[in-house]
């Protein structure tokens, strides 16, 4: 954990998803954990993933589901270890 013995920047790190362009799909992601919670979902340990990325082009209508933090945050790789 990075911020445990000093305060999380937030106000800068806020900047920063604004010049990055990152704030929609974040609040996005937000929303969905909202839903999830709203519908009494246990989330606990997992990661809210969505279908088909937000980076490609996805949404919460597309769907979203929960998965593992260390899966949700892979990467699928070929036969030969590269990136897909």
């Amino acid at each position: 954990m990075p911020y445990l013995k000093k305060n999380r920047p937030y106000k800068k790190q806020y900047k920063q998803q604004l010049e990055r362009g990152e704030h929609e799909d974040r609040m996005e992601r937000q929303r969905a954990r909202r839903a999830m919670d709203k519908n009494g979902v246990d989330r606990k340990g997992k990661d809210v993933s969505h279908i088909k990325a937000l980076s490609k082009g996805g949404s919460n209508k597309d769907g979203v589901r929960l998965e593992s933090p260390s899966k949700n945050r892979s990467f699928k790789r070929t036969k030969t270890s590269a990136m897909k």
